[in-house]
């Protein structure tokens, strides 16, 4: 039996009007990945702050050796100048040399935060490439994976300390030691955040279009890790400088002639009991550095996810 469907009538329905400005706000939103990212992290006044102090540090430990010409090898002889306390002549104090510790601390940070920038820079890059690649290339999947278990496995701290020991004490040891082992945690962050993305649409479309792996990558994976990548790099400068420190603190770090916060900081607490600011400056100075890193780094992370955008 054959069951008809009663027409429905006319009336019901009315013709909607067209109105060409409203249909070219349909679907429409000024959206904009970076700028909201941005919108979302200067909400907070702490991120302000940090971030703005991170700037003036980063800027006048590069531009104020520029002006200071201090000959870091000089001694002064007049022995009233040496351990000096804070006064209006010398902010910081000075150190068993006579030398004024607000010009070495500044010295010091410079040769800090190059250090940190450049392992940041070698670490983010190298697992940047290797990261994309073992989470798109299936086949490196095996080894890639053993490596970063046995690169996971050596204890850190060993390995530092062993390098330290074999190759000569300098600004490119402590680079070789860090960026040695730096990078496949990164790689492997990395490869989770690809694997994610390596099987979109998008991806299999161009895999059947014949797309170059090396267009693959850099178009349609390592856009999605900028953010991703950029916290990385601000959580690295950070750990970059504390192992420094610590590699100064035993003393296998920077040359003893090489001014870093490592150094003055090694410097400092040999005489803390008597001379208590030549360790205080540089700490302070220290610690502000790798909070504000860590704490930036941190909120750009948060902000960056676009769960936060509005």
């Amino acid at each position: 039996m054959i069951r008809t469907i009663p027409e429905v009538p006319a009336e019901l329905f009315r013709p909607a009007a067209f109105d060409e400005a409203a249909a070219e706000r349909t679907g429409y939103a000024r959206y904009s990945y970076w700028r909201s990212t941005f919108r979302t992290f200067l909400k907070s006044p702490v991120s302000i702050f940090l971030l703005a102090l991170i700037v003036v540090l980063t800027t006048a430990s590069f531009v104020y050796p520029l002006f200071a010409h201090m000959d870091l090898g000089a001694v002064n002889l007049d022995t009233e100048t040496w351990n000096l306390s804070p006064n209006r002549d010398h902010v910081f104090g000075t150190d068993g040399l006579g030398r004024d510790i607000w010009a070495l601390t500044w010295y010091g940070t410079r040769t800090s935060l190059l250090l940190g920038f450049v392992i940041a820079l070698l670490d983010v890059g190298i697992g940047m490439i290797a990261g994309a690649l073992w989470g798109y290339v299936r086949k490196l999947d095996r080894i890639m994976t053993e490596l970063y278990n046995v690169l996971n496995n050596i204890p850190q701290t060993v390995f530092l300390v062993l390098l330290a020991y074999i190759m000569r004490p300098g600004f490119w040891t402590i680079v070789t030691a860090l960026c040695s082992t730096g990078w496949i945690g990164i790689a492997r962050f990395v490869r989770n955040k690809v694997i994610t993305i390596r099987d979109a649409e998008y991806n299999v479309a161009s895999r059947c279009l014949g797309t170059p792996l090396r267009r693959m990558i850099t178009k349609n994976v390592l856009p999605y890790l900028v953010s991703i990548l950029i916290m990385e790099a601000a959580l690295t400068i950070p750990y970059s400088i504390g192992s420094e420190v610590f590699l100064g603190f035993i003393g296998l770090g920077l040359p003893i002639d090489t001014i870093s916060l490592g150094n003055l900081v090694n410097q400092g607490k040999n005489n803390f009991m008597l001379y208590p600011y030549q360790l205080t400056w540089p700490t302070v100075i220290l610690a502000a550095i790798t909070v504000s890193f860590y704490i930036v780094g941190n909120r750009f992370s948060d902000a960056s996810d676009p769960r936060n955008h509005v």
